[in-house]
């Protein structure tokens, strides 16, 4: 329940100075007490607009009302950003979305807003389809209905929502709500809508209808119905799209870290079965994510410190120490040394410089310690597929990650890790996720990308892990028997011990 919510009215206006004044004129007589602020947004009119609007204000001087004339147009979700970004600004609770050419009834916004008043909702839509048969006898031309139904009906199927209209423009939010989504990336066109819908949806957001009355009368529609219709489908299928990692938008939210399973197939399951054998160890995470393999190694009873650029809430208190870093400049000497294990998944690939970083282990990781290793297989058949076509791009996550820098083989991988001064002890591949697929079908599909990943690591492998240990070049003076030991891809010497087998160690 919010206490005395600020309310905000955005009244967006394009060419309505026949309409606008008998709109604001109808904002109930009861409620404007409750109004914070009316703020009139003309998108570059080409008619007294801006005129009619200022004129209505200085007549109304109690209710506070702020006019503004953008200097070009920017579209119907340019003017509605635009208006969310100034009350935002202006530290209003609650912001209600109207059309100043009246389509939508102000004698409503009470109704509007009480939802969000009363802590019930994150935004309320006003349905036209609620009131079965209301929008004919409000003048809803049939094509627009079955338009409306029908679009109405793909955008529910595809998002799994079950709302009764995509296409109201009669809104009220949360303005908390606006400020955790990212709509300003949204479109400038009237296809604005959906795309907000869709990142309350993805955000969890409580949205809640009410009936309103239809109303078709003189204004004029500048809406394109074939292009907005094209729009508004091709925006719930990127949002579809990218969700599961293909291709990228930065208008749809991005999805949370996803956990993994002992067992599942994914590479921080193959690193965790690399540890479940060994002895309770000290390890390393280096961009530890979430925190859940550093729990789950926990589990084994290793210590783990992890490192992250930005540590995620979800991480906290899964690790035994935690540092904020920023990898591309090496790991801080505050991490310590001495470490049994060094956990990099899924980091080279986001570097300028990986050689450096696993020339930085040396000198983190004790003698005889190793490196588990995953970078995504580039060499894999479906960024093959899309160069080869011609469709190359970056995707929201996987292979083709947009944070990645560098991509790899399984061929390139093998090469720097020799020639930083790894041994390879192990090598195992992954297969696809199947993360959006049936339990069963995923089963057989798993079991046959997983034997494809097998016999040809270099084009089914969606993963390359490795198990390494650093190669050390030994020398021995003949007088004395002291044996030297140098890191074989640095100068530095290591250690120096009596002459006799090196336990733990590579030859």
């Amino acid at each position: 329940m919010m206490t005395d919510p600020t309310i905000g009215i955005l009244v967006v206006a394009y060419n309505a100075a026949e309409t606008l004044h008998d709109t604001l004129d109808r904002i109930p007589t009861d409620f404007r007490p409750r109004i914070s602020e009316i703020i009139v947004m003309d998108d570059a009119s080409r008619d007294e607009t801006f005129e009619v609007g200022a004129e209505w204000a200085r007549n109304h001087p109690t209710l506070r009302t702020t006019v503004l004339r953008h200097t070009k147009n920017l579209g119907y979700g340019g003017n509605q950003k635009a208006g969310y970004k100034l009350a935002i600004e202006r530290g209003l609770d609650i912001v209600v979305l109207l059309h100043a050419d009246g389509q939508y009834a102000p004698e409503y916004l009470p109704q509007m807003v009480a939802p969000l008043a009363k802590g019930e909702a994150d935004a309320v839509f006003g349905s036209r389809m609620l009131d079965d048969g209301g929008a004919r006898r409000g003048g809803m031309p049939m094509y627009k209905l079955l338009g409306n139904r029908i679009l109405t009906t793909i955008e529910n199927r595809i998002l799994g929502t079950n709302l009764s209209e995509f296409h109201s423009g009669y809104r009220a939010y949360s303005v908390k709500a606006l400020c955790e989504i990212p709509f300003e990336y949204n479109s400038d066109a009237f296809d604005f809508d959906t795309q907000i819908i869709v990142q309350l949806a993805h955000a969890e957001k409580r949205i809640v209808e009410i009936p309103i009355p239809t109303f078709y009368g003189d204004e004029i529609c500048y809406v394109n119905g074939l292009k907005y219709a094209v729009d508004v489908v091709k925006d719930v299928w990127t949002y579809k799209r990218v969700n599961k990692g293909f291709g990228t938008s930065d208008w749809v939210p991005r999805a949370p870290e996803r956990s993994f399973e002992a067992g599942d197939g994914s590479n921080r399951a193959v690193l965790l079965a690399l540890l479940s054998g060994m002895e309770p160890s000290r390890i390393l995470d280096l961009e530890c994510g979430n925190g859940d393999f550093a729990r789950r190694a926990r589990e084994f009873g290793h210590t783990v410190v992890g490192i992250a650029l930005v540590q995620s809430p979800d991480a906290s208190g899964q690790m035994d120490e935690f540092h904020q870093a920023d990898l591309e400049y090496g790991i801080p000497a505050e991490v310590g040394t001495g470490f049994d294990v060094v956990v990099i998944a899924d980091v080279l690939e986001q570097l300028s410089n990986p050689a450096r970083l696993l020339r930085d282990i040396w000198k983190v990781l004790r003698p005889g310690g190793q490196v588990l290793l995953s970078v995504p297989n580039f060499g894999h058949w479906y960024p093959r597929a899309k160069v080869l076509i011609g469709r190359f791009d970056y995707d929201r996550r996987g292979i083709l990650d947009e944070t990645h820098l560098r991509f790899f083989t399984l061929h390139t991988l093998r090469r720097l890790v020799v020639e930083t001064g790894f041994d390879i002890i192990e090598e195992h591949s992954t297969g696809l996720p199947f993360p959006a697929i049936s339990s069963r079908r995923r089963r057989v599909l798993s079991r046959i990308d997983s034997s494809l990943a097998g016999l040809r690591p270099s084009a089914f492998a969606y993963q390359h892990i490795m198990k390494l240990t650093p190669h050390y070049e030994a020398t021995v003076d003949a007088v004395t028997g002291t044996v030297t030991s140098r890191l074989a891809a640095s100068t530095d010497q290591v250690e120096s011990m009596p002459k006799g087998p090196k336990s733990g160690q590579s030859d």
